[in-house]
């Protein structure tokens, strides 16, 4: 079987380096390029000619859906395209699918779907998170937050601590940790970065 030539796009080296390395133990997958960056990556696609691009969104250097509509714009038939990032915003997952990837997969999947995902997506099979597949057919559906989770949620946009902001509401620091869970789950985020990142971008802070 002819490995699948890949060209990983990433800003962190350390990411970069860590998927190079994965892939080394993979003899059907082999890497032919790096980039750091948006506008590097469509040079190094175009020197390279690869069959896949495992790209980033969110890169100083030329974002990826930039990236991706100018590969798509050069290379009519070029590689195909995988998105592989930390970000599953509806505006992320449209804005990729959109400028014409043709997969979108998130970081915390596990090694054996991501190598599964690069050969579906390199045979032309596109690969979709749950997620993903939601917001491009309409049906994500984000439960709303409580006027108290919100607050919680702008004092943490704010830099208070949990002691601070249980001192300015009123309430316990375990009832802020409550408020904080529901908050993650209501928004699908993991973390508060990742919580006031997209209450930013839904402009609920």
């Amino acid at each position: 079987m002819t490995p699948v030539r890949v060209v990983v796009v990433d800003d962190h080296p350390v990411v970069r380096d860590g998927l190079t390395g994965m892939f080394a133990a993979e003899p059907d997958i082999e890497v032919v390029g790096e980039a750091g960056g948006g506008d590097e990556a469509v040079a190094v696609v175009a020197r390279t000619a690869p069959d896949l691009v495992l790209m980033d969104l969110r890169m100083p250097d030329g974002s990826g859906v930039d990236a991706i509509r100018a590969i798509r714009k050069e290379q009519k038939s070029g590689p195909r395209i995988l998105v592989l990032t930390t970000y599953d915003t509806d505006r992320d997952i449209r804005g990729a699918m959109e400028a014409g990837a043709d997969g979108y997969l998130l970081k915390d999947a596990r090694r054996a779907d991501l190598v599964r995902a690069i050969h579906d997506v390199a045979a032309g099979r596109p690969v979709l998170t749950p997620l993903a597949l939601a917001a491009l057919t309409g049906r994500t559906e984000r439960k709303s937050l409580t006027a108290r989770e919100i607050d919680v949620l702008r004092l943490v946009a704010d830099g208070r601590t949990n002691r601070a902001i249980a001192g300015d509401l009123g309430i316990s620091e375990a009832t802020v940790k409550t408020h904080l869970l529901h908050v993650y789950d209501k928004l699908e985020v993991v973390d508060r970065a990742s919580a006031v990142r997209l209450a930013w971008e839904q402009g609920l802070v």
